[in-house]
Parts: structure tokens; sequence; C-alpha cells
């Protein structure tokens, strides 16, 4: 009972003590009940008995803090007890509290209050600094001495002072690093003001070496970092937390003194004891990184988005427009379609025939990419399972000097944040949904840079950590998709993507639906990679063959051309077909009838696959935008039943143009979009009688080479020459 009474008694007493706090500017006490009935005061002061006789028992006006001239606690023999006397013009006031506790409260707030005002009066109108430095220390003096226990004690310095600094901005360096010191003591404890916020960030940026920022503001943005903030609703401390390590980053160390500043942050131990430092820092981070490309976000006009920008996506000033493909022969419905295909997504046909039908799909902001289906064949379709678009080389992002400082410095703090073992699996978690703009992930530095974080996630075995390297949800890039090949941020041939496949296959629980994905999105990187011996890459080949992931036949036979094009790949695929043995029969049946090699492959990747086996049956091949020259040529003419050929953006010249056309006489559609060919490789394309289907699109063919091959080639029917001179 009497810990219950105690209790009680507490919360009275914070509740008449917050009572009194809610007077701001003016006072207005009751009298006790006590006090009522007694005939005279001790002081015999005319206010005083009036306020005895009314009724009610509170002052009839209240008294302002600026009108207090004295103020006392009374003490005398049988008079009532815990009584305060206010000396005002032209009497006293008398007042009695409940208790010694509530008396001293009101007691020290009124002497707060008194003083308070009176520095605000003289500081508001300063003459001399040497004046103005002495009472602000005396200010800060009686906030640390005082004995009432709230936050306005210190934060009602801090308020006065940074009004002080913003109504004075012609303060010398000096006087700004006196005041500074002088009222550091209240900092310690105290998040400074948004104002106060702005001035220490313009000294950060003026004198980033001043002992002032390593001494005074250390503790401060260690206070802010320790606690829960909410950056949103306090955006000036986080710009100062930002301008200050900036600061630290121009000494002379550099980045070692930030290092040291993260490594007092985390603290000696292998855990970290402050939970928000991290997710604080992050936030730190992004909106430094973000400030970075603010330029570029502003200046948006139609910018392509991240999805384009990893398909290659160009410029709208850059980018040609899409028409459709010019016939030789074209009917009326083709010719009055024209009109209409300026849209955003159009079709244009290249062949139509009962045996092969090709669709070249373009949009207005997109790289073309080319789909293709073998009759009324509902499988999955070959190219594109295999082709991944180039990375964008067109949208160039070039930062200022002083933004590419802020850039390495806090991409080199989220670096340092990924190597703590305890702090990993929340930042990766934090960095999973890529909070980066677009701008920052079309960039090559800080693309380059970040790989490190990336590679750190991909190298932890806890699967909270690794499985943050996928998207959050389905139709959205994670930083798997994005250092994939072809990925935006892809500048390791595949290095990175095969750790995490690997890394992902050992602790995914869903094998067979990650392989399904791998499939259906990233089956050309996996064979490139296969191609080239990693192993990883060749065991994920292994694997969907094993669990029949691939449907389509000339896929699975593509796969098993792969596998056998190194001796990684020939043994495990022998210890394969001894468990399956469907897969021998399905060899023996021949080789596929349509390729498609894997984007960036080489004339090496070429030739080492079409040695793996026999290719006596293919008709369909597909090396577009991949990075085969003249010199394959030698392999193609090895392929008697070739009747497609598609050698879209790739720098297939002359040289092979002429090889082409004296062994390969069975062709019928060949694409040259985007090649170096001339017209001294293009005049050779007339001993080619079988050809139906020419692209010839941007490349330097003249108009009489083109009158040429109209001639001698009469089985052409579809041709297309837009962006040449003979367009």
């Amino acid at each position: 009972m009497q810990k219950k009474k105690k209790k009680k008694n507490k919360n009275q007493k914070e509740k008449e003590e917050k009572a009194f706090w809610l007077c701001d500017r003016y006072l207005a006490f009751s009298i006790p009940e006590q006090a009522r009935g007694q005939s005279e005061s001790p002081g015999g002061a005319e206010p005083l008995l009036s306020l005895r006789s009314r009724p009610t028992g509170y002052m009839e006006n209240s008294v302002s803090y600026s009108a207090i001239e004295d103020v006392q606690l009374l003490s005398w023999e049988n008079a009532p007890k815990y009584c305060l006397q206010l000396t005002i013009p032209g009497g006293t006031v008398l007042l009695q509290a409940a208790n010694s506790y509530l008396r001293d409260q009101w007691f020290h707030s009124l002497q707060w209050k008194k003083k308070i005002y009176k520095y605000k009066k003289v500081l508001s109108n300063p003459s001399r600094w040497e004046v103005v430095l002495k009472e602000i220390r005396t200010l800060v003096d009686m906030a640390l001495t005082s004995p009432l226990q709230d936050d306005s004690i210190n934060q009602a310095p801090l308020e006065i002072v940074s009004k002080l600094l913003s109504e004075n901005t012609n303060l010398t360096t000096q006087e700004h690093e006196n005041i500074i010191v002088a009222i550091a003591p209240l900092l310690e404890n105290n998040h400074p003001p948004p104002d106060l916020c702005e001035f220490f960030c313009k000294h950060c940026r003026e004198r980033p070496r001043s002992m002032v920022v390593i001494e005074v503001f250390t503790p401060v943005v260690q206070r802010i970092l320790k606690h829960n903030m909410d950056f949103g609703k306090c955006p000036r401390l986080r710009l100062f937390t930002q301008e200050y390590i900036l600061a630290l980053n121009e000494l002379n160390a550099g980045m070692e003194v930030v290092k040291k500043f993260i490594q007092s942050m985390h603290g000696p131990t292998g855990h970290c004891p402050h939970p928000r430092v991290l997710p604080n820092l992050v936030a730190v981070c992004l909106a430094a990184i973000y400030s970075c490309y603010e330029e570029f976000i502003n200046s948006r006009d139609n910018s392509p988005s991240l999805k384009e920008i990893r398909n290659g996506c160009q410029q709208p000033c850059d980018r040609k427009p899409t028409l459709p493909l010019r016939l030789l022969h074209p009917s009326p419905d083709l010719v009055s379609q024209e009109a209409t295909l300026s849209e955003a997504r159009l079709k244009s046909v290249v062949v139509a025939s009962s045996e092969i039908h090709v669709e070249v799909e373009r949009t207005s902001t997109a790289k073309p990419a080319l789909t293709a289906s073998a009759g009324n064949d509902s499988e999955p379709n070959l190219i594109d399972c295999l082709m991944v678009s180039p990375a964008c080389s067109t949208m160039s992002i070039e930062l200022g000097p002083q933004a590419d400082r802020t850039l390495g410095c806090y991409v080199e703090i989220l670096k340092l944040l990924s190597d703590y073992d305890d702090w990993r699996p929340s930042l990766a978690s934090l960095l999973q949904p890529i909070p980066f703009p677009k701008e920052a992930l079309a960039h090559e530095k800080f693309t380059k840079e970040l790989k490190y974080v990336i590679q750190r996630f991909a190298e932890d075995p806890r699967q909270e950590v690794h499985s943050c390297l996928l998207s959050v949800r389905a139709g959205k890039d994670g930083w798997f998709q994005l250092y994939s090949p072809g990925g935006v941020a892809c500048d390791d041939d595949g290095e990175l993507f095969a750790s995490m496949v690997h890394i992902l296959m050992g602790s995914c629980y869903k094998t067979k639906k990650f392989l399904l994905s791998l499939a259906e999105n990233k089956l050309g990187p996996c064979m490139l990679l296969a191609l080239r011996g990693n192993q990883t890459m060749v065991e994920i080949l292994c694997l969907m063959l094993e669990y029949n992931i691939i449907d389509n036949n000339d896929t699975q036979l593509q796969i098993i051309s792969t596998l056998e094009s190194t001796d990684v790949g020939k043994r495990m695929y022998e210890q394969l077909c001894d468990r399956q043995r469907e897969l021998k029969e399905l060899q023996r049946k021949g080789g596929p009838t349509r390729l498609t090699l894997p984007s960036k492959s080489t004339d090496a990747d070429l030739a080492r696959l079409l040695s793996s086996g026999s290719f006596g049956n293919l008709e369909n091949l597909s090396l577009a935008f991949t990075n085969v020259t003249s010199a394959c040529a030698e392999h193609l003419i090895k392929l008697p039943s070739l009747k497609q050929l598609n050698l879209w953006s790739t720098q297939f010249g002359d040289a092979g143009l002429r090889l082409l056309s004296e062994h390969l006489t069975m062709l019928q559609v060949l694409n040259l979009c985007e090649t170096p060919v001339t017209d001294a490789g293009l005049l050779a394309l007339s001993s080619m009688k079988s050809l139906c289907s020419l692209n010839m699109n941007s490349t330097k063919l003249s108009a009489d080479t083109y009158e040429d091959l109209k001639a001698k080639l009469p089985n052409l029917k579809e041709v297309d020459v837009r962006y040449t001179e003979a367009w």
C-alpha cells in the first residue's frame, strides 16, 4: 500500500509540474485553501489581502515574468508552509504549494524564466561580441547547473543562439568557432535545432579541417546516429551528419578517418550495441548518393526506364524513328499500314513464308529485340531464352568534382558497413529493394564500386543475406538481375553472376523453381559461361536436363553441345547420361535445327560450340548482339543446311560476307542490320540466288549496289534498307 501511495504521490507531482510548464508567457497560480481563511499576511502586502477575500482563490490578473522583480522562499513560525513570495511593482504575491518539492520546482522555474527572458533581450540586440560571447557562456552555465529536469532547459539556450547566428551572418570565422565551443556542453545531450544545423553544415563546408569539427561535432553526430531518428521530420540533422562525414573525408588521412569513425560507431565488440546506428548511417548514405544525381534526376525529360537502360536504349535525340521494312513489292494493305506504325510499339515483317516466320519487335525507347518461332510451335522461344540485350553504352553520366568526391566517400562507407558480419543481414535487407535512382545504376563508376558490397552479400553463407540478392517481388529487378551478363551493372563477363548462382543454388530449398527462373530469363548467360568452362554453370545446365526444365528439343540439343564443348562439361554430361538414357536417344537423332549463341559470345565461343558435335541439321543460326567477327565465317561455311543467319549488331564485315557467298548458296534469310559491311562485301551477295529476305538496315549500302542486288537476286522479296543511302 505504501508503494502504491508513493507512486500516486509521484504521479501527482509530475502532473503538477507539467501543469506549471504549460504556462508560457504569463503566470497564473491558484491560492491554496489554507491561505484563504487567514486575516492578514506575514508581509502585509495589499495584493495578497485582496486575493484572500475573493471566493474563488485565483488571481484576478496574470503577472508577466518580466514584471517579477524578485522571488524568495519564505519561512516563519506558525505560518503556512511551502510558500513563495513574488515581488512585483506595487506589492508582493504570496504563493503556497502543497509540498516542498512543488515549491522548489516553482522557485527554480520562476528563476529560470526570469533569466531566459533577460538573455533573449540582451542577445537580440548585440553590440560588442566580447560581451555577447560572455553572456552565452553564462547562459550555458545556467542551463547546466539548473536543478530542473526538462528538455526545454537545454533547448531554449540553443534556440536563442541559433536565432542570434541566423540574424548576424557577417561574423568572422573565429567568432563562429568561439560560439560553437561555448555551446558545446549543451550539445552533448541535446540535438541542435534546425537553424543551428544549417550553421554547422556551413561551417563543415567552409572549414572542414577546423578542430571544431573533430572535437565538438563528433559527439553530436554520434548522438544523432545512436538515437531513434526520423530523418524525414528532421532533414537538417541528416544533412548535418552528411556534411560532417564529408568534412572528415577532407582531412589529410581522408577515408582512414571516416573508417575510424565507422568503427567507433560500431564499437569494439563483434555486435554493435546500438541498433539504430546502421539504419541511420544507411539513410545518410542513400540521401548523399541521391544528391549526387539530383541534377540528372531534375532534368529528366522522357528519360528511359531502368528496363530500357538495361536493354541499351539511346537518348531520345539519338534514337532513330521506328519505321516498317521497305518492300520491293508492297501490298496496298502494308502501304496503308505504314502510316499508322509510328506508335510506341510496332511489328515489322522480315520474313513470311509457309515454313518460317520471323518477327522484329521494336519499341520507341528500347533496342530492337529479335523473336522467332518455327511453324505453329508453341514451345518456348529459343531466341527469347538466350539473347541478352547489350548494356547501355549511350547514356553518359558524368558528375562534377564535388559530386564525384561525395559519391566516392559514401560508396566507400557502404563497403565498410558490408564488412561487419552483424550489420550485413540488415544492410542486405535495406538495399534489397534497390533504393538508388536509375541514373546511379546507369553510372559505370557507381555500379563498379558497389559491386564489392554485392560480392559480400553473395559470399555470405547465411540465407537471410544472400537471398536479398533476388528481387523483392516478381517483375522487379534485383541485384541478381543487374549484375548478370547483359545487366546494366555487369562489367566482368559474369563472374559475380556465377558466384551468386552458386550460393543461391547451394541453399535454395526450391531448386526446381529457381532453375525454371534461370531457364526463362538467364539461360543465355548460363550457356555462355558454361561454354567458357565455368563449373557452376555446367552443373546448372546438367540439372536443367535432369529435371526436364527445358521442353524445346533444339534448346536441349544446344545445351548438350555446350556441355560437350569443355572437359568438365563432357564429364558431367556422361555421368548424367548414365542416369538418364533418354538423353542419349535425343542426341542420336541428330543435332539441333535452330541455334542461338548467347549475347556477348566471341568467335572462340562459336568455334568451341560448333566443334563439340554434329550440326548437319542446323537451319537457323542467330548470332545477334554477340561479339563475333568475320573470322567466324570459316566455321559458318561448315553448316551445309543453313537457311537463316542473323548477324544483327555484330562486327561481321566484308571479308566474312565474301566467304559466305562462296559456300552458303542455300541461304534464304540474312540479317546484316547494324553491321560494318560496305558495298565491297554486299556486292558478293549477288551470287546467293536463294536469298528471299535481306536486312541491310543501318549499313553502308549505296543506292547503286542496292539496284544491282535487286537485279541479280530474282527471289529477293523483302529487304530493309532504312538508314542507308538507298533509303
